[in-house]
């Protein structure tokens, strides 16, 4: 595909952002505007003239964006809910798409999203803008250099305090504050599973076979609503369902386990904690630290945070990915540590030559399955569960 007409649904603060600072900074071509809150689809028609580009359509329903004759590509930053919904009638419809992260409400969606781009063989990407991250890239590098041995465990979390952004959801009009008070589960699991399913060849010669998760009680947004918005009546006589921490434990086929967890309703500061454990070697993202299993790291065991906290840069000449070390000799760009920018790059560029996409469909659907998976995980108490095989056996070939 050589001309790329975007058709950009869903202008929150994500959207907005990815729009304007991205998507229009890489100079594409956008010829439609969706977001139904019509002053937020109006914002991102004036984004579109400031960079020079002619009006585009604005509309406030996405069916209308996929009818557009003009849109050959669709980009989802629509709240959680409808994200399968749009990439599946958009794929039907010949439309290429760029989907954004969140879970999956039911199986159901997993496999509707499978079977559109099966049967359509239309582009897909999922943005999962962590696996274009450096240290990700970085430690998958090493993964496959052999640095790390044999891979047996992986961990990873989604720690973020959102209490402010999921208490004055209604005033922001932000959809998290809707899931919080319905629903318990791992909602957000891809920003930590998407780069340890890269390091564990998840769909390509590997797959998660089961899956366990047990959730907290509900407390964080409680105590944060009494203290921060008492004059909110409605808020301070709700009971949230989502527990203050989600862990999940996966098993694999190869036989490695990972652990994901989910903590966004509590103080903290932010990390996805990314970690990854080999028989020669182990990476957490928390203290940014690599150790290897050699005499000069094992020197330091006990004085471990005076000598080696932050070491991973002294890793970078060596094992930076290919594709970093290109960045930033061009100049890194772009929102999340340029994460954002890499990610779009890729999707243009594979788009226009007709290469595969680094972050395919099977990917969308394992890794969001893992919401719908816990929930029900949680609701039985902790129960092991199965996760559908969505290549259909196809992994043992990918």
């Amino acid at each position: 595909m050589k001309d790329i007409r975007i058709g950009f649904i869903g202008l929150g603060c994500r959207g907005y952002g990815l729009l304007s600072y991205v998507v229009l900074k890489q100079g594409e071509q956008v010829v439609a505007v969706c977001d139904s809150y019509e002053d937020r689809a109006e914002e991102g028609a004036r984004a579109v003239e400031a960079q020079g580009q002619a009006r585009p359509a604005v509309y406030l329903d996405y069916k209308d964006v996929i009818r557009d004759e003009r849109v050959n590509t669709i980009i989802i930053a629509t709240a959680w809910e409808s994200h399968v919904e749009i990439a599946v009638e958009a794929m039907y419809a010949g439309k290429a798409v760029a989907m954004e992260v969140g879970g999956a409400y039911e199986l159901r969606q997993c496999h509707e999203l499978v079977e559109a781009y099966e049967k359509t063989g239309t582009p897909f990407m999922f943005l999962e803008n962590c696996c274009f991250g450096r240290r990700e890239m970085m430690v998958l590098n090493m993964v496959e250099k052999g640095a790390f041995g044999e891979v047996v465990h992986c961990a990873g979390g989604y720690h973020h305090d959102l209490r402010d952004e999921i208490a004055f959801g209604k005033e922001n009009r932000h959809y998290r504050l809707r899931n919080y008070l319905s629903r318990n589960c791992e909602n957000y699991p891809t920003h930590d599973l998407g780069p340890i399913a890269k390091v564990l060849n998840i769909n390509h010669g590997n797959r998660m076979l089961t899956l366990a998760s047990t959730a907290s009680k509900a407390a964080g947004l409680r105590d944060f609503i009494r203290e921060q918005k008492s004059d909110d009546a409605a808020l301070m006589n709700s009971t949230f369902v989502q527990g203050d921490v989600v862990t999940t434990v996966i098993k694999c086929a190869r036989g490695e386990t990972i652990v994901l967890t989910l903590d966004t309703t509590l103080p903290r500061y932010y990390s996805r904690n990314f970690t990854v454990r080999g028989t020669k070697a182990m990476y957490e993202e928390t203290t940014d630290s690599v150790f290897l299993d050699r005499k000069e790291d094992k020197a330091h065991d006990f004085d471990w945070r005076e000598n080696c906290i932050g070491n991973a840069k002294t890793y970078e000449e060596e094992y930076d990915h290919p594709v970093w070390k290109k960045y930033i000799e061009e100049g890194v760009r772009g929102g999340h540590d340029g994460m954002d920018w890499l990610e779009f790059e890729i999707f243009f560029r594979n788009l226009r030559e007709d290469i595969p996409m680094p972050v395919d469909v099977y990917d969308a659907a394992s890794w969001m399955a893992v919401t719908a998976l816990s929930e029900m995980s949680i609701a039985r108490g902790g129960a092991v569960v199965d996760v559908p095989d969505f290549t259909n056996g196809k992994w043992h070939m990918m």
